[in-house]
């Protein structure tokens, strides 16, 4: 009974009860609360600070600004004696008035964002790697991958990929030839218990059939004399529905990279792709130019999906 009263005694103010009835539906600040209420912040701070010493209202940090609301855990006493005060409060014309008001707060609030974004919209790409880099958005794409996913990737090379996408998949099987590059890769992928790093040929993968779900060849097509058959060994190991993904240079004129990094393509064009995947037996293919960044120096690239019929 002592504690129900002390409830009481805090809530014996109309302007209190004002308050809560606000604060129940919205965090707001004391300025905004003025602005609902009409009333000077004294009077505000003074009616806030009861509620809190009395623990009806909380209160938290966000910048330069403290948004106020009711508290999300009142006690036993608080928690029978509210809904009385508030069936009797929200009937009154003040606290009809007080909604409407409030909702014009809520707009102003939502204005400024609104101006924000469109004073920010021609550097907001900038300002939010700035803020944030480009990590973050990998990250949460990747995560919406189905974990029971079995993937091969196929030329892994020091094993960035596999390490890329271990994390989100049930299985990941990286294939290489080179052993200085599998040495690498295995060094990377230690932690990955799920990653199995596996030596062998893009033109007999040593893989059974129908072992993944995704195949991924990223950067090796142009380094394999015969493209189609790679392909053809890539939906072999598919299974039905399976996905083969190609991520490769579109054509380009530099020479050098067959002298200076054994190249065997100079890049590949559209219709070439198109048919070296429909004769693996691979359909719906997707083929699209990728976004080229000003600040590489390397050919433009595409990307390619087709699916195993």
């Amino acid at each position: 009974m002592p504690r129900l009263l002390e409830h009481m005694t805090a809530l014996a103010d109309p302007v209190r009860c004002r308050l809560l009835l606000l604060l129940e539906r919205h965090e707001l600040t004391v300025t905004e609360l003025c602005a609902v209420l009409q009333l000077p912040q004294s009077t505000v701070s003074r009616h806030l600070k009861t509620l809190a010493d009395d623990a009806w209202v909380v209160s938290r940090r966000d910048g330069t600004s403290r948004y106020y609301g009711l508290s999300p855990a009142l006690d036993p006493p608080a928690a029978r004696l509210w809904p009385l005060i508030r069936e009797q409060a929200s009937e009154t014309a003040a606290a009809e008035q007080d909604a409407r008001r409030a909702e014009g707060v809520l707009a102003e609030r939502r204005s400024k964002s609104a101006e924000f974004f469109s004073s920010a919209s021609g550097q907001w790409d900038h300002l939010r790697a700035e803020l944030f880099g480009l990590q973050f958005q990998q990250d949460a794409l990747l995560a919406m991958l189905d974990p029971r996913l079995r993937v091969g990737d196929l030329g892994c090379g020091t094993g960035q990929f596999s390490a890329l996408i271990a994390p989100y998949v049930a299985r990941v099987i990286a294939v290489d030839a080179s052993a200085e590059m599998l040495a690498a890769a295995r060094t990377r992928l230690a932690p990955c218990a799920n990653v199995d790093v596996r030596r062998g040929t893009l033109e007999a993968l040593p893989v059974e059939d129908a072992q993944l779900d995704i195949a991924v060849l990223a950067l090796v097509l142009h380094h394999v004399p015969d493209p189609g058959r790679v392909l053809m060994e890539a939906a072999r190991v598919l299974g039905p529905g399976g996905r083969l993904l190609i991520v490769d240079m579109l054509p380009h004129d530099r020479g050098e990279y067959q002298q200076q990094m054994g190249h065997v393509w100079l890049g590949f064009a559209e219709p070439q792709v198109r048919r070296w995947l429909d004769a693996a037996g691979l359909h719906d293919v997707r083929f699209t130019a990728l976004t080229t960044d000003a600040t590489v120096k390397g050919p433009a690239l595409f990307r390619a999906v087709a699916v195993k019929k």
